[in-house]
């Protein structure tokens, strides 16, 4: 069967709203090359057609929408294994996928139900209705593995309230259906049970007029009906002075040492410590950094910009010694190249942001 499903719902006007369900429950959803090259042909072809008046991109089962990307082929490219043009041929297509649903013309109806991370979280952010349910957790959880949060992460991290996005990157800490609405990463909540009603009441609406306002009466009522279920409780909102406090230091070393400074008894700010002082200390200064030098990038900069450094950090050790040890060993305990944050090259870490091509692949975005 298809890693990627595609569904049409007639509405009562004589139009459509069609479907992308992604369909790889057993790895969690997560978005293999062959699902982008699936999915960006049908997306191309329905923005010029005048049945189409709105897309659905969700998933199937309950546990994840979308837990990340092609990480396994990518190790295997990167260990010597596969194809080495891998990792530049999926990050291109990604991004490029990323970037037509962020500038899609038509509505796009993002159901984040379950775990959103990686290119889950890429998937959603640029959609135009992001609906987040009880079950929703997010993250961006790179700094384990080395990485960084690509797929647009330097632009949505960047537009969160204060420095959220930055701990947040630094810490791949956990986000609930309220800390998304409170960063700005979901638009409605909605409660779960309520996903074929949702279909159901897109199909008898009118969609002779304004697709976007057509789109948010649906939601909005979906939203009032689901307000018992939602609890409204965020942590990083109750935990908003803190993360503006350990943030406002000079260097990366001191957010690090301000953050493991704090005495705290909430969970979720000792899963942040835990995780930053885990972590890769060389890609703790690559999340700065990236951060800082595509703060006032435009989206299609921002895309030419992660695509450079997840090239080059595939280029490096620490990419696949962080997926060996927590994805593929899970032994959970890599060697990173660098022991200590003060031990980190800062030439090393600027030859990350060198590009590797006269002319960026998706200049042409």
């Amino acid at each position: 069967m298809s890693s990627v499903l595609f569904n049409e719902f007639p509405t009562q006007d004589g139009k459509k709203v069609v479907e992308v369900r992604l369909n790889a429950e057993r790895s969690l959803n997560a978005l293999t090359l062959d699902m982008i090259d699936e999915i960006q042909p049908k997306l191309d072809a329905w923005k010029d057609d005048d049945s189409v008046v709105a897309v659905i991109l969700d998933s199937a089962g309950e546990k994840a929408f979308c837990a990340g990307g092609d990480v396994v082929n990518l190790y295997k490219a990167m260990a010597g294994e596969g194809d080495a043009s891998f990792p530049e041929d999926f990050f291109t297509r990604e991004y490029t996928l990323d970037y037509t649903i962020h500038t899609y013309p038509k509505p796009i109806i993002c159901w984040g139900n379950g775990i959103v991370m990686g290119g889950g979280m890429g998937l959603m952010n640029g959609c135009s209705h992001r609906v987040v349910t009880e079950t929703t957790h997010m993250a961006m959880p790179e700094v384990t593995i080395g990485l960084y949060p690509d797929v647009g992460g330097s632009w949505f991290l960047n537009h969160m309230p204060g420095r959220t996005g930055l701990f947040l990157g630094l810490t791949g800490n956990r986000m609930n259906a309220a800390d998304a609405m409170f960063l700005g990463l979901a638009d409605r909540f909605v409660a779960g049970e309520l996903r074929e009603v949702m279909v159901e009441r897109l199909q008898a609406e009118s969609w002779d007029g304004n697709a976007n306002a057509a789109v948010n009466r649906v939601l909005r009522e979906l939203e009032d009906e689901s307000q018992p279920q939602f609890d409204g409780k965020s942590p990083v909102q109750d935990n908003f002075e803190l993360i503006q406090r350990v943030t406002d230091q000079d260097s990366v070393e001191e957010i690090v040492e301000s953050l493991l400074a704090e005495e705290s008894e909430d969970k979720w700010v000792i899963k942040a410590q835990k995780a930053i002082s885990h972590g890769s200390p060389l890609a703790i200064n690559l999340i700065q950094k990236q951060l800082e030098v595509t703060k006032h990038m435009s989206l299609k900069e921002v895309f030419n910009a992660e695509l450079v450094l997840s090239v080059q950090c595939c280029k490096h050790r620490e990419f696949p010694e962080g997926v060996r040890a927590l994805l593929v060993d899970k032994c959970g305990n890599p060697q990173w190249t660098y022991s200590t944050l003060a031990e980190v090259d800062q030439d090393k870490v600027n030859e990350f942001f060198v590009s590797p091509w006269e002319n960026n692949p998706l200049a042409g975005l």
